[in-house]
């Protein structure tokens, strides 16, 4: 079943004195993203959301949001870290001294803009052991990731609708190839026997047979039967990858390469109106399947 990096879930707890509400949401990525605003004063706590959403998704920008507040409403009390203020005061002294010997005078920085500096002031529960309540936050983990990749599996069944339609067109458009090259073969061997008779009948001293393997090499340039039966094993294999049940996909990112180069040969090679219009086709819907496919995770 095709899984979406397109997701959101949210959900809402309380514990410990606290009540808290949780919001994860996630776009496509090439690898596994994850952004997380959590309160930095739970000691261990964004380390170990992290563990769990590394075990659980394999790729997407995920973005987990956390907050928190106590119990009825009142928010968390705020403090100075006095490290970390001892070390901005050191930072802007520094900065001071460096503009000084070059002739220059700074603005001086306000207590607010200090204060705004991360890490100088945070929120925080006056009692130190944070242990109990990180305990509760990850034991809510999982019914939200639940409810995620509900939400992801929801979203890839509709895409893999889709990208099977594309697949039916993209099939439906080989086998229309596949008569049009027929059809072409015949008038080709016609046209290719007519011009070598006019050419041996108006010319002397031609070498007939090397001509004929001229003529023979022109007509294994213009061929295109390997290039629909290896369009013919890309669906195969695309449908196959429809019904996998783990993550497909990068492998669907490479087969959408595939895809494209086995249509661009089939232009290149048409030498026919016809068969031409059929391998424009053919690039037009596999670069909207390519489209779909990016949101596969």
């Amino acid at each position: 079943m095709t899984v979406s990096m397109t997701g959101f879930a949210a959900r809402k707890g309380q514990g410990h004195g606290h009540s808290w509400a949780w919001d994860i949401r996630s776009v496509n990525g090439k690898g596994l993203d994850l952004r997380l605003r959590v309160p930095d004063w739970i000691d261990g706590l964004e380390l170990a959301l992290r563990a769990e959403l590394g075990r659980a998704l394999q790729r997407g920008n995920v973005s987990l949001t956390l907050k928190l507040a106590r119990d009825g409403g009142e928010a968390e009390a705020l403090r100075v870290n006095p490290a970390v203020l001892r070390g901005v005061l050191a930072a802007l002294a520094q900065v001071e001294a460096a503009a000084m010997e070059c002739g220059m005078t700074l603005a001086q920085a306000s207590q607010a803009d200090v204060l705004a500096l991360r890490g100088v002031l945070e929120s925080g529960a006056s009692d130190d052991d944070t242990a109990p309540l990180r305990a509760t936050l990850l034991a809510d983990l999982p019914p939200l990731l639940a409810d995620f990749h509900a939400a992801r599996a929801a979203e890839g069944a509709a895409l893999g609708r889709v990208i099977a339609a594309q697949l039916d067109r993209i099939a439906a458009l080989t086998e229309l190839a596949a008569a049009e090259a027929a059809a072409r073969a015949d008038s080709a061997a016609t046209t290719l026997a007519d011009n070598l008779a006019r050419v041996l009948a108006n010319s002397d001293g031609v070498d007939a047979t090397r001509l004929a393997q001229e003529l023979a090499l022109l007509a294994v340039k213009t061929d295109v039967t390997e290039e629909l039966d290896r369009l013919t094993a890309h669906i195969a294999a695309a449908r196959a990858l429809l019904e996998d049940a783990g993550p497909v996909g990068r492998k669907f990112d490479f087969l959408m390469q595939e895809f494209m180069r086995e249509a661009n040969t089939l232009c290149s090679k048409a030498q026919a109106l016809a068969l031409t219009r059929i391998g424009l086709d053919l690039k037009t819907v596999i670069d909207q399947m390519r489209e779909q496919v990016q949101n596969v995770e």
